[in-house]
């Protein structure tokens, strides 16, 4: 009979333990896997990822994964190894294989610093942009998808006759704008380089006529950049100890009418066990923000809510992007690439 109650009491406890109340949204996790899980700070999260999302690793061994981004023509994922100055293709069926080297830094000469490619982006007409970290530009791939050599054609290198840090992130809006964020991260000693030219961080636009124009000098590192599914906002994440994310209100031609910050990580990090600050993000149909910072990838509301966490576990996540429905997220984290089916 007491072997009887004990069995009934463990169960009634174990039904109990997953009977959470509505109020109950902080650490509300439903799986737990050896990569990451899923948290829930917020009830508008449960419509965006399933609380029992499993994080697949697709890719491993690569030295600091970056850039990702989603070929619908190609049906492909290409991202790129930053310190391997290469880019990765995989296509569903296979692990990554190599798909373009050189991809950031096409001299002979020895160079230190981050030298590949970083953030990967596609134009209007579905053509790959590249931020060229080892040769501080802005370029775009000038061959086919399929059938890619690293021919570029640059498409910014410098700011009134002073060359870039290293351009970071980048994406483009439906009028062929692109817009880009220049910390002095590829930098071999960073901001004490002395190859520096530039005296600030920037974050630029790069017209659709090839003009281009400084947006922003007053962010330090500015990192990862994104545009509102309506492109009225743009957003940029600040990597500094003092991480934040800062939303801007645009004009129709793409120039800031006024913003600042959306959400101030300081205390995010702070708490974090993976202490990152804000990197590489994209936002969902929604205009919701998943982005790269402290302890993985942080979902973020168009107001600067935190609404959830897919927590990484032990590793860095660096960027991120979506499929063309906007229902699978791949993840740059570290030496490895990642893979959750969200809603």
């Amino acid at each position: 009979m007491k072997n009887k109650w004990i069995a009934f009491s463990v169960v009634c406890l174990l039904v109990c333990s997953s009977c959470n109340t509505p109020n109950e949204k902080s650490n509300a996790v439903a799986f737990d896997s050896a990569v990451g899980k899923v948290e829930i700070y917020d009830s508008s999260a449960v419509g965006l990822i399933n609380r029992d999302a499993v994080v697949e690793i697709i890719g491993r061994h690569y030295k600091w994964s970056e850039g990702p981004v989603w070929v619908p023509a190609q049906q492909m994922l290409l991202f790129s190894a930053v310190l391997e100055n290469k880019i990765y293709r995989w296509s569903r069926k296979d692990t990554p294989v190599l798909y373009l080297t050189p991809s950031g830094y096409t001299d002979t000469a020895h160079r230190d610093g981050e030298n590949g490619s970083n953030g990967l982006a596609l134009d209007k007409n579905g053509k790959l942009l590249l931020c060229q970290s080892g040769n501080r530009q802005v370029v775009r791939l000038d061959a086919p998808l399929d059938s890619p050599q690293p021919k570029f054609t640059v498409l910014a290198n410098n700011f009134q006759g002073k060359k870039f840090n290293s351009p970071n992130d980048l994406v483009a809006d439906s009028r062929n704008n692109i817009f880009f964020t220049d910390p002095i991260y590829g930098l071999p000693q960073h901001e004490n380089d002395p190859t520096r030219e530039l005296k600030f961080e920037g974050v630029y636009r790069i017209s659709n006529t090839g003009k281009l124009t400084l947006l922003i000098d007053s962010i330090s590192r500015p990192n990862g950049i994104a545009l509102s599914p309506d492109e009225k906002i743009l957003y940029v994440g600040s990597s500094d100890d003092h991480t934040r994310w800062y939303a801007y209100n645009l004009d129709s031609s793409g120039k800031i009418l006024s913003g600042g910050i959306l959400l101030d990580g300081y205390q995010m990090k702070e708490n974090a066990t993976v202490k990152t600050g804000a990197d590489g993000f994209k936002t969902d149909k929604n205009g919701n923000i998943f982005s790269s910072g402290p302890d993985g990838i942080n979902i973020i509301s168009p107001a600067g809510k935190l609404l959830g966490l897919i927590r990484i576990y032990n590793k860095r996540t660096s960027n991120c992007a979506f499929n063309e429905t906007k229902d699978v997220l791949y993840i740059t984290s570290d030496d490895r690439v990642l893979k959750v089916n969200l809603k």
